[in-house]
Order: C-alpha cells, then sequence, then structure tokens
C-alpha cells in the first residue's frame, strides 16, 4: 500500500506542475519522469539489498526506455519530477528531497574519482531549469531555483535563484513562507546574467575614460597653440633688394 500510495504522489505532483497533463492516465502512459521514478525505485531497492550489478541492470533498461539516467545508488525523496526527462543524469551519491523539479539535461555530476560523497545534495522544494550542471559534493538549500544552462560549483543557500556561469545569485532569499512554483528555475521577472551586467561595466568604464582622452587631447592641443609664437609679418624696408632697387 505505501507503494501505491507513493505513486498517487507523484503522479498527482505532476499533474500539479505541468498544465499539459490532462489526466492521471496520460501520466502514467505518457510521462518518461513517471517511468523513470517508478524503474529507480526497484534499482534503488535491489542496490539497496546488495545485489548491485542487478540494480545498475535495472537502472540501465530504464535509461534506454527513457533516456533519463539515474545512478540506482541515488537517494531520492517524494514527489520527484522529472520533466521532459531527456539527457538528465544524477549520479551515484546524489541526494535529492522532497517536492524537487528537474528539467530536461540536468546534470547532478560529481567531480572526484574517488569512493566518497561527490554528487550533490538538493533541499526539499528545488527547482533545476534545464541543462543546468549542478557539480561535486555541494548542498542546494531548500526552496533554491536554478536557471537553465547554469553552472553550479559552489553550495546555494536556501530560497535565491542562481544563473549564469559559474552561477550567481541574482534574485534575495525569498520571504518566509513563500516558495511559488518558478518553470525552469527561473522566476517570471526580468532577471539580468550577472557575466553580461559585468561585461556592461566594464563597457561604461571603457566610454568614461575614451571621453576623459578626448577631452584631455583637445585640451593638450589649445596649449599647444597658445606657446607657439605668431609670425611676424614681412618687413619690405628690411630687403636690401628693395634698397638697392630704390
Amino acid at each position: 500500500m505505501i507503494f501505491i500510495d507513493r505513486l498517487r504522489e507523484d503522479i498527482d505532483a505532476m499533474r500539479e506542475r505541468d498544465p499539459a497533463a490532462r489526466s492521471r492516465i496520460e501520466v502514467i502512459f505518457c510521462y518518461p519522469g513517471f517511468h523513470a521514478m517508478l524503474v529507480h525505485r526497484l534499482a534503488h531497492g535491489t542496490w539497496r539489498r546488495g545485489f548491485k550489478l542487478t540494480g545498475r541492470f535495472i537502472s540501465h533498461v530504464g535509461r534506454i526506455l527513457t533516456g533519463i539516467e539515474i545512478h540506482p545508488g541515488a537517494i531520492i525523496g517524494r514527489r520527484v519530477f522529472i520533466d521532459h526527462g531527456m539527457g538528465c543524469v544524477i549520479g551515484e551519491t546524489a541526494e535529492i528531497g522532497d517536492d524537487v523539479t528537474l528539467y530536461h539535461g540536468v546534470t547532478l555530476g560529481g567531480v572526484s574519482l574517488e569512493q566518497e560523497k561527490r554528487h550533490p545534495t538538493l533541499g526539499n522544494g528545488v527547482i533545476v531549469g534545464s541543462g543546468a550542471q549542478v557539480l561535486g559534493p555541494i548542498l542546494v538549500g531548500e526552496g533554491a531555483r536554478i536557471g537553465a544552462n547554469a553552472v553550479v560549483i559552489q553550495d546555494v543557500p536556501a530560497g535565491v535563484t542562481m544563473v549564469g556561469i559559474p552561477a550567481k545569485q541574482v534574485l534575495p532569499r525569498d520571504r518566509a513562507g513563500e516558495q511559488a512554483f518558478r518553470a525552469y528555475g527561473t522566476a517570471d521577472v526580468d532577471v539580468q546574467d550577472p557575466t553580461g551586467k559585468a561585461i556592461e561595466g566594464v563597457l561604461g568604464e571603457l566610454e568614461k575614460m575614451r571621453k576623459r582622452l578626448e577631452v584631455l587631447e583637445v585640451g593638450g592641443t589649445a596649449n599647444a597653440d597658445e606657446n607657439v609664437p605668431p609670425r611676424a609679418a614681412p618687413d619690405d624696408r628690411a630687403d636690401p633688394a628693395g634698397d638697392e632697387l630704390s
């Protein structure tokens, strides 16, 4: 009964977060994210009981069927929704909390070759946008938002929005109790890329320097002209040739 209740929770969560899901039957038969979670629960249970090869084989079959690669050792909470899902990769020591949403192309990857905790931990309610890379044994705080194509390589505070490569915070922590769902991990307000903002700042400073150089060049030219004495007018009386002619 617990297994059935968990499946029902997953289906209802997917319907809540995806307006394209019109019925439970549609989710059951047409959503690869649901199939991936179903296969992972079987593979993870087998892995925990010591049947490592069997768990890997089951997860491999799930990858072939769904395009979503989840290592059987990964720990995944309740009501996790992998939307679209194609190309999503979740590593062995990754830990995912409840009510997390992952989009296609997301990687929860490791940066170490050691047999240790090397994949990220995602708190409850985290949203990771499509193509984002969350790398290393870092902690993404509860309710955080990772924008599409961001590369996260350090801990993320709870309730903030991160974008860019490497990812930087662009929106402040949400007000207490406010956990609005934001598709693809991006807020519905004007969020400026921090890298682009930095480049704009550099270009602005260069423009100021250019104008100052122009002012200095004009001032230097004017001073140089003032220091040159005026040419003397020709004096016919001093012309010896003129005296001889007279």
